[in-house]
């Protein structure tokens, strides 16, 4: 098992920037690029719930934003704003931020860290928590 703490302690920084006034839920996503560079990304709400971007959304559309598509690794943390790093439960990725992955990613390759603290986490492969994904592969 590789070592995710670099990438788990920046999700939690990126977690303190989430802007999520109505849901009280932060969610916070660090990336790793297959470059070594690391993209964070915040869960950001609005009124009217619709636009609402994920953690994960944020940090992927970053990325992409700044030219890199190749990816190894992303650690998400969350939960209420009340909970503190160790404490509640470990927050996987929605259906809508699964099916971003597996658009830039390699199922068979590119992990998944679910953590509530440094030592604390859970590792899957992008294909394990996306079976049967519909990729690009489907559109040719």
């Amino acid at each position: 098992m590789a070592d995710y703490k670099e990438l788990i302690e920046k999700a939690f920084q990126a977690r303190e920037k989430s802007y999520s006034p109505y849901s009280k839920f932060k969610v916070g996503a660090a990336l790793l690029g297959s470059n070594g560079k690391i993209y964070l990304g915040c869960n950001i709400e609005n009124a009217s719930f619709t636009p609402t971007n994920c953690a994960e959304r944020t940090a992927f559309f970053k990325a992409v934003s700044e030219g890199q598509m190749d990816f190894e690794a992303i650690a998400i943390v969350g939960g209420p704003a009340s909970v503190n790093k160790g404490e509640g439960d470990y927050c996987a990725p929605c259906g809508v931020c699964r099916q971003v992955m597996a658009e830039f990613c390699d199922p068979k390759r590119f992990k998944v860290i679910l953590a509530k603290s440094e030592t604390e986490y859970k590792e899957y492969l992008l294909e394990e928590i996306l079976p049967l994904s519909f990729t690009k592969a489907a559109l040719q």
